[in-house]
């Protein structure tokens, strides 16, 4: 059995990223049908940079206008479970959906606002080999250690790098 407060990196790369593909596929079907049409869903999680090791969940990134927030923020939370370890603003809420195969993580982000960050880390990742294997060389570091100590790990990663983007702007 998989223990949840401990971080491992996914035995089967390649296996994982296949399943987080396909479930992407799929969610991304399905929100296109039930969101507004200038929602952007974004496959932001590791699975969606080449070479980075990952868990093995998908995670993804729902961006709408602020306008459209509450909406689709009532909406995913009639279809998921809310992600009791993350925060929620007025312009953030983060879903999750343990059942499916891998897990699903759904950041929801208001267009500019403060959390409005993942495809940017995403990006960061994507342009730069030398900062996919620093990351690795984290998750290498936290595999089989508690998820609290990674996810701080993490967040300290992922926040110098976007220090470090801002100088090159992304979409």
């Amino acid at each position: 059995m998989v223990h949840p407060d401990i971080f491992r990196v996914a035995a089967d790369d390649r296996r994982a990223r296949e399943a987080a593909e396909r479930l992407f596929g799929t969610v991304n079907s399905n929100f296109r049908l039930s969101l507004p049409a200038t929602t952007e869903i974004l496959h932001v999680g590791a699975t969606a940079v080449p070479g980075c090791l990952t868990k093995g969940d998908l995670d993804l990134v729902v961006r709408v206008e602020r306008k459209d927030f509450q909406v689709v923020e009532a909406t995913l939370a009639a279809r998921f479970a809310r992600n009791p370890g993350s925060i929620r603003t007025e312009e953030f809420a983060a879903f999750e959906n343990e059942a499916c195969t891998p897990h699903l993580g759904i950041q929801l982000t208001a267009k500019g606002g403060a959390f409005d960050v993942f495809h940017r880390f995403a990006a960061a990742l994507r342009a730069d080999p030398v900062l996919v294997q620093r990351y690795n060389d984290l998750k290498i570091a936290h595999n089989g250690q508690p998820m609290d100590r990674y996810r701080a790990a993490k967040d300290a990663f992922v926040a110098d790098t976007l220090l470090h983007a801002k100088a090159k702007p992304m979409k």
